[in-house]
C-alpha cells in the first residue's frame, strides 16, 4: 500500500521536484496539495493521508498553522516541515505545534527521504 501524501508548498518547482523525486523511490500516491494554509487545511481535513509535508513559508499563512489545526491528528499519520529555515528556534517552535520533524531544504533532504522510506516500508 503506498505512502499518501499530501504536499503543502507554494513552490511549483519545489513541488514537482519532490513530487518527481518521492515517486521514484517510493511507493507513494499524492493525494492533493495546497500553496497556504487555509487551502491546505481545508483540503485535508476530509482526505486519507499518512503524510504531510509542508513548507514553512507560504503563499497565505505559515507551515506552523497547518501543523496546530492538525497537532492532535495522531499517529499513524506524520507532518514534516521542509523548509530552508531550519533554526534551532524553529525546530523548537515546530517540536510545540506537533510536528514530528523538521528537514532543511538544502542539506537533510537525505534525512527526509530516510524517513519517508521508514515509513513506505512499514506499509503493510
Amino acid at each position: 500500500m503506498p505512502v499518501r501524501i499530501f504536499l503543502v508548498e507554494d513552490n511549483p518547482v519545489i513541488r514537482e521536484s519532490l513530487t518527481e523525486t518521492l515517486s521514484d523511490l517510493f511507493s507513494v500516491e499524492i493525494v492533493g496539495f495546497a500553496e497556504g494554509e487555509t487551502e491546505a487545511i481545508v483540503a485535508m481535513q476530509p482526505l486519507e493521508w499518512d503524510l504531510a509535508l509542508v513548507d514553512l513559508f507560504l503563499k497565505q499563512g505559515s507551515g506552523l498553522g497547518v501543523a496546530r489545526a492538525f497537532k492532535s491528528r495522531g499517529p499513524p499519520r506524520r507532518l514534516f516541515v521542509v523548509t530552508n529555515y531550519a533554526t534551532a528556534d524553529m525546530r523548537t517552535r515546530c517540536a510545540e505545534v506537533g510536528v514530528d520533524a523538521l528537514f532543511d531544504k538544502s542539506v537533510e533532504l537525505d534525512a527526509l527521504f530516510d524517513a519517508v522510506g521508514e515509513l513506505a516500508s512499514s506499509r503493510p
